[in-house]
């Protein structure tokens, strides 16, 4: 006898099984992969100074390059998961990526590089909404926010890979070597992901594809029959929405308020990284110690991320303002109490990693929590577009402002755009209990 299902329901009431420990796993390397291919052009650029002959602030636009085409790629691949599925809208963007992370390696010229990192960071780009929707979609209302940040924490972990790469590879074979990896590795994987990844179950039920439907049950479920005939649904959610109803009712002052706040913490976040290491030693830190500083304030974001999923499950964006006022005096007072001494600096810049990731972690996470499965990867695609004007702005202000303020001056102008993220974050959260979607 045939049956309805109503698969937020059945998404609900499933035990945590070894198909969500393998959904999670996959989706880890996934964003490992991505974060490899973040932060590669950054570890090859040293190299290429010598081997090009070229002064380094000319690699400006390359380093920009692929925050640009993540900021247009982003909302792209988030309307393509929506239309064609977020399995559909990964393996493409793991494609274009590793296409073109693997034809810089024969690049030519600063403009060639640039030109690919653009591209190269489309595919990065809409890689994020898509993930992000793919683990909310599959996770249940007591561990969405958990699913998604786990995930991304794969980024945190690739961004540091290139490292090794350039210490052990690059003195043998160049700096090519970064850009075959960042390449060939995502092209291969790009089987493996079409082959293992599973398709979002909302997708498939609003999309009415029974036969995959069924399939994709005994997946999740081994032993599981679905009788012919069956219907699956989501309750409450239409098969398709216009793009405008990202702005309709109290969305329309959720949205925008959300991007501001993606662009606020992102411009505190790569302000932070990009010129930490340069305004530690112009500190009379010692560069190695500099360099420290800055792994510890990653270490201290994978930590930070970790640690506020299980509260956004429960409290929503309350533990977000939270962790966005805490992070105001830490990341005010790093140019004080943090040149102190060492064990000064590590301890701080442990802090306000774990405030600043901890912070874009949550937000990643609401905005798969938001909008309804017909809008989520474009709604999530949106946030982190806009969100990526934030990255772009951040190093550049701070480029403009080193040359005539003090480092202690600089923290405290960086402390600025959290505080209004935070007092954001307040009306946000009063909003988001009452609108949250899972």
């Amino acid at each position: 006898m045939a049956q309805t299902i109503d698969v937020r329901e059945y998404v609900d009431g499933r035990k945590f099984n070894s198909f969500n420990v393998m959904l999670l796993a996959l989706s880890f390397v996934i964003m490992l992969v991505d974060g490899f291919d973040i932060t590669v052009t950054a570890f090859a650029v040293p190299e290429l100074i010598k081997a090009w002959n070229v002064n380094a602030s000319l690699f400006g636009p390359v380093l920009g390059a692929s925050l640009i085409g993540m900021l247009i790629g982003a909302p792209i691949f988030g309307f393509v998961g929506d239309r064609y599925g977020r399995k559909t809208a990964i393996v493409i963007c793991y494609v274009v990526f590793g296409a073109f992370t693997l034809m810089a390696a024969w690049s030519a010229s600063i403009t060639q590089l640039a030109a690919l990192r653009l591209l190269a960071g489309i595919g990065i780009g809409g890689l994020l909404p898509n993930i992000a929707a793919l683990n909310a979609e599959f996770a249940s209302r007591r561990f969405i926010a958990t699913s998604v940040i786990v995930s991304f924490t794969g980024v945190a972990f690739g961004g540091a890979m290139p490292g090794p790469v350039a210490a052990f590879l690059v003195p043998q074979y160049g700096w090519q070597v970064l850009f075959y990896v960042g390449g060939a590795v995502p092209l291969l994987f790009a089987l493996i992901i079409a082959f293992w990844l599973p398709e979002s179950i909302r997708f498939l039920a609003l999309k009415d594809r029974k036969a995959e439907m069924a399939v994709l049950v005994h997946r999740m479920d081994p032993g599981t029959v679905v009788p012919e005939g069956t219907q699956f649904v989501v309750t409450g959610e239409n098969k398709s929405l216009p793009f405008k109803y990202l702005f309709s009712g109290e969305l329309a002052i959720m949205t925008p308020l959300l991007w501001l706040v993606f662009a606020l913490n992102l411009m505190v976040y790569f302000f932070l990284i990009s010129w930490m290491p340069t305004l530690l030693s112009n500190a009379n830190i010692p560069i190695a110690q500099a360099a420290l500083a800055t792994a510890v304030f990653q270490l201290g974001g994978v930590i930070g991320s970790w640690s506020i999923a299980r509260p956004i499950d429960r409290y929503g964006m309350w533990p977000i303002a939270v962790l966005f006022f805490t992070g105001v005096p830490i990341i005010a007072s790093i140019g004080y109490f943090g040149l102190r001494s060492s064990t000064h600096l590590m301890v701080i810049v442990f802090f306000a990693g774990f405030c600043a990731l901890g912070v874009q972690m949550g937000i990643n996470a609401v905005s798969a929590m938001l909008y309804p499965t017909a809008l989520r990867s474009t709604g999530s695609g949106w946030a982190f577009g806009i969100g990526r004007v934030g990255s772009i702005v951040g190093p550049i202000f701070g480029g403009l402002l080193i040359a005539t303020l003090t480092v202690q001056q600089l923290y405290l102008i960086a402390a600025i755009p959290f505080l209004l993220g935070a007092i954001i974050c307040v009306f946000l959260g009063r909003m988001f209990a009452k609108r949250r979607v899972s």
